[in-house]
């Protein structure tokens, strides 16, 4: 690290947990960001600014107006514009030295599979389950470690996922039978409560990248803000998991 660095994150090498060796780890970790909406924004934003040194942004879709109540990422003269582009300009300003890959497309397939192989670390801040469950069969594959995030109306929950056979995958938790997707859309979210999950999602792919405290590893964090109470569970591979028990 350089001067301008060891400044830019003194207050983070200051931590015990962290030190000169985790800032080195986070300048050379490279994580790959699925969906730049609300819980990717403050993601992309806090691991940008605490260091990491490649961000892979993925978003298929535009900048609207109706996103700008909770994605904070982009602004009002981003409308229009495609939500990576929009935020890798972000990011760029809030840290230069954070080298940003665009994707303005929808991943599947082995070109998913080949991107999660490539990170470090995946952070899932997409909307839907098909997404989700493709994420998870590609971070199974290439035992890449996956931190999952979901928010709708006054709840959220996140989760981290190793890869490593013999600990639970996503797949894990939902099964076969899942409930009809929900969505903000059609359901409301308030604008905090996806920062609050984006945030956390951010502090455990720091906290997996450097080896630092103990990661939300067969647990799920459940957050209600409407009552502002959290909940913990602990989750158990499935022996029956048709992802990682094949």
């Amino acid at each position: 690290m350089d001067d301008e660095q060891l400044l830019r994150y003194s207050r983070q090498i200051m931590l015990p947990e962290i030190g000169f060796e985790g800032q080195q780890k986070l300048i050379q970790s490279k994580v790959l960001i699925i969906g730049l909406g609300g819980l990717g924004s403050p993601a992309a934003m806090y691991l940008a600014a605490a260091g990491v040194g490649e961000l892979v942004l993925v978003d298929f879709d535009q900048v609207d107006l109706s996103n700008l109540q909770r994605q904070i990422i982009h602004s009002s003269s981003s409308i229009g514009q495609a939500k990576v582009e929009s935020a890798r300009d972000t990011l760029i300003n809030i840290n230069p030295a954070c080298q940003i890959h665009c994707i303005n497309q929808q991943l599947d397939g082995e070109a998913l599979t080949e991107q999660v192989r490539e990170a470090d670390l995946v952070i899932d801040a997409s909307d839907n389950f098909i997404t989700r469950f493709a994420l998870n069969e590609a971070s199974v594959a290439t035992q890449t470690p996956l931190v999952s995030g979901a928010a709708i109306r006054m709840e959220g929950q996140v989760s981290v996922f190793t890869g490593i056979p013999g600990d639970p995958c996503y797949r894990c938790l939902y099964g076969d039978s899942i409930e009809t997707e929900q969505t903000c859309s059609e359901n409301g979210v308030l604008s905090p409560v996806v920062g609050i999950i984006g945030s956390i999602q951010a502090t455990e792919a720091i906290k997996v990248l450097t080896g630092a405290g103990t990661p939300l590893k067969g647990k799920l964090l459940i957050l209600d803000a409407l009552h502002m109470q959290w909940r913990t569970l602990k989750l158990s591979a499935d022996p029956n998991c048709p992802v990682c028990t094949r």
